[in-house]
């Protein structure tokens, strides 16, 4: 079923996928968040959430959304399970970039910024740590919870051993890659990120892990009890079936596009462009190196007037130049 509202939605450069299950009391202060976020991007932004089979009134909430600068659609998925919905959201996505985010926002959406400039550099997979020496985490979870937790990334890191934080809900891809990782997952659960991340190297792509500053909010669908059991089994089960499907390829990665068509990745050493400055226009060319960017307020010339030669000062403010047709008089020659 194809997401709800997406008539009349121009294309865009980038969808956030945000998967919600009975999240109706923490969606819209989420979304009116990452909404403000989104529309301060250098591209293009939509935002895709997806409805796992929630029984509380989620998908209003998301049919309401009055209309702004970020579109909003709604996608309904009725599977339960997070793996599901993410899985549904991003083969629903058509942009170069796509990613996902909590409905909690519990990762503060300043690393947005810095996803967008790593992903317009060439990195394909950007994903937050939580385990970063710079990320700042405030943790409430019980003893118990972060023992299951240190259990659990011992276990992740057979399948991934370079992501120090498989389950930071802040994941951000190029398109291609992400769809084509996407299409043979089968992970319902929590576990799902670990099956996402994996399948993206084996495609060949290379992950970029950033810091963030993390909060742990209220009301998480999670629960130790319920779901410990099921998750440490769905880990295994991953590992089977990549191990499965390595052997059965010979373990030669899939020809997969890793950036959207058309752009190119940046030289070696060349970093992703600062936060806040956009990409330029498709046809404008960077200047060479050692030539500065004019001053602010200085105008570009107009098409076809040349620049002046190196040496020849111009015109003093308040004197006019020469009318079309009138000679310069030539050196040496001076007026009556």
């Amino acid at each position: 079923m194809p997401p709800e509202g997406q008539r009349n939605v121009p294309p865009v450069s980038m969808e956030i996928v945000v998967p919600a299950r009975n999240e109706a009391g923490r969606l819209p202060d989420g979304l009116a968040a990452l909404c403000q976020k989104a529309a301060a991007l250098p591209l293009r932004t939509a935002i895709l959430v997806v409805d796992s089979a929630s029984t509380d009134p989620t998908s209003d909430v998301v049919r309401g959304w009055p209309e702004g600068p970020v579109p909003v659609r709604l996608l309904r998925c009725h599977r339960a399970g997070k793996g599901h919905a993410v899985r549904a959201g991003l083969l629903a996505t058509r942009a170069p970039f796509v990613g996902f985010c909590d409905a909690d926002m519990a990762t503060d959406l300043s690393a947005l910024d810095v996803a967008v400039s790593l992903l317009a550099a060439g990195n394909p997979v950007v994903i937050g740590s939580r385990m970063l020496h710079a990320s700042v985490a405030e943790d409430r979870h019980s003893g118990i919870r972060r023992a299951g937790a240190a259990a659990f990334r011992a276990l992740a890191s057979r399948i991934v051993p370079d992501a120090t934080d498989t389950q930071c809900g802040f994941k951000f891809f190029s398109g291609p890659l992400a769809r084509a990782a996407a299409l043979p997952m089968r992970t319902a659960g929590f576990a799902f990120d670990v099956e996402l991340i994996a399948r993206c190297q084996r495609l060949g792509a290379t992950l970029t892990e950033i810091p963030v500053c993390w909060r742990d909010v209220p009301g998480s669908t999670f629960s130790v009890a319920r779901h410990s059991a099921a998750t440490f089994r769905d880990v295994a089960s991953i590992w089977l079936r990549l191990r499965a499907g390595r052997a059965a390829a010979g373990r030669v990665p899939v020809p997969v596009p890793l950036l959207p068509a058309g752009l190119q990745a940046p030289p070696a050493g060349v970093p992703a462009f600062p936060a806040g400055v956009p990409v330029l226009p498709a046809g404008v060319p960077v200047l060479p190196a050692g030539v500065p960017v004019l001053p602010a307020g200085v105008p570009v010339l107009p098409a076809g007037v040349p620049v002046l030669p190196a040496g020849v000062p111009m015109l003093p403010a308040g004197v006019p130049m020469l009318p079309a047709g009138v000679p310069v008089l030539p050196t040496g020659v001076t007026t009556a």
